[in-house]
């Protein structure tokens, strides 16, 4: 088990690439303290010990971090998708894309980093996109700017605290089959040709399975990736090549 004896932070775990991470890191061994702001979704999850947090909620989220000290791993998952373009980007939408997207990374990290400091080390791995400063994507105006955010962060938190133990990754993701992705499919009002469009986007002639990008998310979590920080590491179906 590679993650034996290794604790683990993990956000938006409730559902999708949260949910199959927080299981999977649970799989390795690892003790997972699984949050969301669902609590009938972290209710059915197994293997973990869980309770509601708001990733925007600062006051929260360094209570959670003085109560629980160091851990091993912070998986910052959170995050939401807004569509459209710049003109159809209110100030609002765009504030609130960067506080669930950017700033709680910076919230969740800067109330657990000292205590990983001073445990000797850790691996932080943040949630980015292949939507992002890799790729632009159509009617991804917010989503692509903060997701481009977390790259500039990862690397930033990578740099400073190489030396300290600290290791900190990005995941940029392609398209994946989550329960927010048919939310979003289901929206547009026409599910099966959206579905179809997104498809046809991947050259695997695929969607990208939670289950995979959990799989890198153990990797990245793990001592096998000790020589690994500050990268952004694509799996998209060859979306972006």
């Amino acid at each position: 088990m590679r993650l034996r004896g290794k604790t683990a932070f993990v956000t938006a775990a409730g559902q999708g690439i949260g949910r199959a991470t927080a299981q999977a890191f649970a799989a390795e061994g690892a003790r997972v303290v699984a949050t969301d702001i669902d609590e009938a979704a972290l209710a059915a999850l197994d293997g973990c010990e869980s309770f509601v947090l708001d990733v925007t909620d600062r006051t929260a989220i360094e209570r959670a971090a003085q109560r629980l000290g160091a851990v091993d791993i912070l998986f910052n998952c959170a995050g939401h998708v807004l569509g459209g373009t710049i003109l159809e980007c209110a100030e609002e939408d765009w504030a609130r894309s960067f506080d669930v997207n950017v700033t709680s990374m910076y919230r969740v990290t800067r109330a657990f980093l000292p205590a990983m400091l001073a445990a000797g080390g850790g691996s932080i791995v943040n949630m980015s996109s292949v939507a992002s400063s890799i790729k632009g994507a159509p009617n991804r105006f917010a989503y692509g700017a903060t997701k481009a955010a977390v790259i500039g962060v990862t690397k930033a938190i990578a740099a400073d605290f190489a030396g300290r133990g600290i290791r900190c990754n990005a995941i940029c993701p392609g398209t994946v089959d989550t329960p927010s992705l048919h939310e979003r499919l289901r929206a547009t009002g026409d599910y099966e040709a959206a579905k179809k469009a997104f498809v046809a986007r991947q050259p695997m002639g695929r969607l990208g399975a939670a289950r995979e990008i959990a799989a890198l998310a153990v990797y990245l979590a793990s001592d096998e990736s000790a020589f690994v920080t500050g990268q952004c590491c694509v799996i998209d179906g060859g979306w972006s090549i």
